[in-house]
């Protein structure tokens, strides 16, 4: 499952193009009729959809925080429906690895988002900024809640850490570049992070590691 829509409108289209353009030249570095030039209509047609360049920003930074939620939320419920069809207990690294899957997937389609959400998350208004944060933290929360299902030994505080790593790594494709060879360079890249944020939770299960109080054993 994607975060993206297979036929996108043409109010999709805008924000696309004005995260592309947000992203490379900064939000002050874009004009409204270069991002109309970039969807064939004139500057002042935007205003048909949207009020103004604040508009925009806010709706891409407040929408992807909500298709991520909505994304894990939609995961875990057929991972529960899966589980009640077979009378049995929900599979948490299958749903991990699902939950995994989704965020690869808007890391690798949505970069230039993840850009903005670096550079101009403060130009936003304080109650979307707020809401921004609140989907934010309701989407780890989701993602916390399944690692320790899965590695119930591990302390809440030290699963909220390790997502928190997790999320660090996977966001960092604004700076893997182009990906080289078209489909295939997508696919490595999209295996080599779906290795290593595996690799990252299975660390949870060194239980020599985990220790009352949320400390690691020094060597």
């Amino acid at each position: 499952m994607s975060t993206r829509t297979a036929a996108p409108t043409r109010r999709e289209q805008i924000l696309k193009q004005a995260a592309r353009l947000f992203a490379e030249r900064g939000f002050h570095g874009v004009g409204v009729d270069e991002i109309g030039a970039a969807v064939g209509i004139s500057g002042p047609g935007l205003y048909r959809h949207f009020a103004g360049k604040d508009a925009m920003l806010a709706e891409l930074l407040v929408g992807i925080s909500g298709r991520l939620l909505d994304g894990g939320r939609l995961r875990v419920r057929e991972a529960d429906g899966a589980a009640g069809e077979a009378g049995e207990g929900r599979d948490p690294a299958a749903l991990l690895a699902s939950l995994i899957d989704g965020h690869i997937d808007f890391a690798l389609d949505d970069r230039p988002l993840i850009t903005l959400h670096d550079r101009e998350l403060d130009r936003l208004r304080d109650s979307d900024r707020k809401l921004v944060r609140q989907l934010q933290r309701q989407y780890v929360e989701l993602w916390v809640t399944v690692v320790r299902e899965l590695y119930p030994r591990v302390p809440e505080a030290q699963a909220r850490g390790a997502v928190h790593a997790v999320f660090g790594l996977l966001n960092s494709t604004p700076h893997l570049g182009p990906y080289g060879g078209g489909p295939p360079g997508r696919a490595r890249a999209e295996a080599l992070l779906r290795r290593l944020a595996h690799g990252a939770f299975a660390a949870l299960g060194d239980e020599g590691d985990v220790r009352e109080g949320d400390r690691f054993r020094r060597p």
